[in-house]
């Protein structure tokens, strides 16, 4: 923990000679688990997202400058075998993770731009299988076995990079298409290409942010309006390599996904607002029977 807290500390400093002049515009977070999906706890188990967005204002799009606006981003995620104990809980490796980042925004000829780095650090080290299994224990869930815990992903470290370009098509008054392309180099390799369809006036005016484990896009900046609507989407992954499938361990990680979304948006003014989808993931290893639906949340209160 010493070291992701060395990395915010570091990002803060970094930041250009404008930081003086920026505020935090607004505070983005989800919350996904396969308990609002479909109720396995397996696989892409669970994340949590936190993203601190700092500028010097929001007029409804990004700036045109790089490094204007600053997403310092914070995530966790578990992802674990189909059992954590008993027959099924040595189809893929567990992997708990932790990362902490910065990611500019801007806009340039009708392009979304994002842009940014984490450092991603997995295994033993980030606590969260012990975590994970003390909270098993107070709810009288299944244990981590000594098998899975054995073969959990080794102590690392990865420097993540990682873009996106997308570009916003008006849909009338009320509605955007959002056709994007991305491409990661680090915990996992890869070039995804996929669009999402945005529908409700109150959510035209927000900085969207992507959460990497579903795709569902996030408010990082959300105005005060008063409103809801839908979202629908989906991509697909073209897989190189993936440090969550250690060759140590004989699972081979699937060279293509596909993730399916939906979510609800309902704001009622005054800070307050509340989100639910429901994503599906497809299969991420060879040999996985199916894929699994995860559910995300955010609720925002002022209090």
């Amino acid at each position: 923990m010493r070291l992701i807290a060395f990395l915010c500390a570091g990002l803060m400093a970094a930041t250009p000679a404008v930081a003086q002049d920026r505020e935090t515009l607004g505070i983005g977070r989800l919350f996904t688990n396969d308990y609002f999906g479909d109720g396995h706890d397996r696989w892409r188990s669970g994340s949590y997202s936190l993203s601190i967005v700092r500028g010097t204002d929001w007029t409804g799009q990004a700036p045109t400058e790089f490094g204007s606006l600053l997403e310092y981003r914070l995530r966790s995620e578990i992802i674990a075998p189909s059992t954590l104990n008993g027959m099924g809980s040595n189809d893929r490796a567990y992997a708990g993770a932790i990362s902490a980042g910065i990611h500019t925004h801007m806009t340039r000829g009708g392009w979304d731009i994002s842009t940014g780095a984490d450092l991603v650090v997995v295994g033993p080290q980030t606590g969260l299988l012990d975590a994970q299994d003390w909270f098993h224990d107070l709810v009288s869930a299944p244990n981590v076995s000594n098998s899975v815990r054995t073969d959990q992903i080794s102590n690392a470290v990865y420097p993540t990079l990682v873009g996106q370009v997308s570009y916003p098509l008006a849909l009338g008054e009320t509605a955007e298409l959002i056709p994007f392309a991305e491409a990661q180099v680090g915990i996992e390799n890869f070039v995804r290409v996929g669009a999402d369809v945005m529908v409700g006036q109150a959510l035209l005016g927000d900085l969207w942010l992507r959460d990497s484990t579903t795709g569902q896009l996030y408010s990082g900046i959300e105005p005060d309006s008063s409103g809801y609507g839908f979202v629908v989407g989906a991509d697909y992954t073209f897989l190189e390599d993936s440090a969550y499938f250690p060759a140590s361990f004989g699972t081979n990680a699937a060279d293509e996904r596909l993730r399916v979304r939906a979510g609800v948006h309902a704001r009622y003014g005054n800070g307050y607002s509340y989100f639910y989808g429901l994503t599906y993931l497809g299969e991420e290893y060879e040999g996985q029977t199916q894929g699994q639906i995860v559910g995300s949340l955010k609720l925002n209160f002022n209090f």
